[in-house]
């Protein structure tokens, strides 16, 4: 079987190669292909896309880099058994207990995974339009800016950027370049700001330079844009995250109930 076309008279501009990853990247984050499985055989994917051997080579070489399967000489592509990880933000959005880390550390640690957070930079800065819009504050104003990347297992996972208003964080553990004890839905509630609801708005984008190498990203696949803000008592924005995630190797689960 080829790779398809379809009737609105646009055509797929990508090269062969890149066409068939594609459509074995689907079938591997939907599961056709799970976790462990073989990949079908090099004569089964020619004769399935109608490629050459080389070309189907360059299309597993693609999968290979994205860190989706694994192949070694003599042996048949696998899926990797961790291929695209889900995060559930309402497991890890409430402050931690006493003497708990971040919920975020924590909730990677029940799926059997090793997370880590970095901090990279902590300072006054004036932050994106979009950010100083869900903050409630002026155009030329600063927040306090807490910038890390998290990894899972050792490998980049999400690159976050966590803006203050100043007249909260100034002064505070917030604005000092250390990790904070249990994350900061823990202090800002120690501060008298207890989260009481966070909304999300979730993105594609095509990386900026910044995010492509700080997640060891292989190509320009999109990644997820997160820009979170969390309110207080009286709908106060108390915190806006923008988070950035590879699109191929996670994915964001809700859960909402009826009404």
């Amino acid at each position: 079987m080829t790779v398809p076309t379809t009737d609105t008279g646009a055509s797929d501009r990508r090269s062969l190669h890149e066409r068939i990853a594609a459509d074995l990247r689907d079938e591997i984050m939907s599961g056709d292909l799970a976790p462990g499985a073989s990949l079908p055989s090099t004569a089964q994917l020619k004769g399935r896309f109608d490629a050459s051997n080389a070309t189907i080579q360059k299309a597993l070489q693609v999968l290979k880099d994205e860190r989706l399967v694994v192949g070694r000489a003599g042996a048949s592509v696998t899926v990797r058994e961790h291929r695209q990880r889900t995060m559930r933000p309402a497991s890890y959005m409430a402050p931690a207990g006493p003497g708990e880390p971040y919920r975020w550390l924590s909730e990677a640690a029940k799926l059997g995974t090793h997370a880590r957070s970095t901090l990279l930079d902590v300072g006054e800065v004036r932050p994106p339009a979009d950010v100083a819009a869900a903050l409630n504050i002026g155009a030329d104003a600063t927040a306090l800016l807490r910038h890390q990347v998290l990894s899972v297992d050792g490998e980049p996972a999400e690159l976050v950027k966590s803006y203050y208003p100043m007249d909260i964080a100034r002064g505070t553990a917030i604005a000092e370049k250390q990790r904070i004890k249990g994350g900061t839905p823990t202090l800002l509630a120690e501060l008298g700001f207890p989260p009481r609801l966070s909304m999300d708005r979730v993105a594609a984008r095509v990386p900026t330079q910044e995010q492509y190498q700080a997640l060891d990203l292989p190509s320009d696949l999109p990644v997820l844009r997160t820009l979170r803000v969390v309110y207080t008592d009286g709908d106060r924005p108390v915190e806006a995250t923008v988070m950035v995630k590879a699109g191929h190797l996670y994915e964001v689960q809700y859960e909402f109930t009826a009404g």
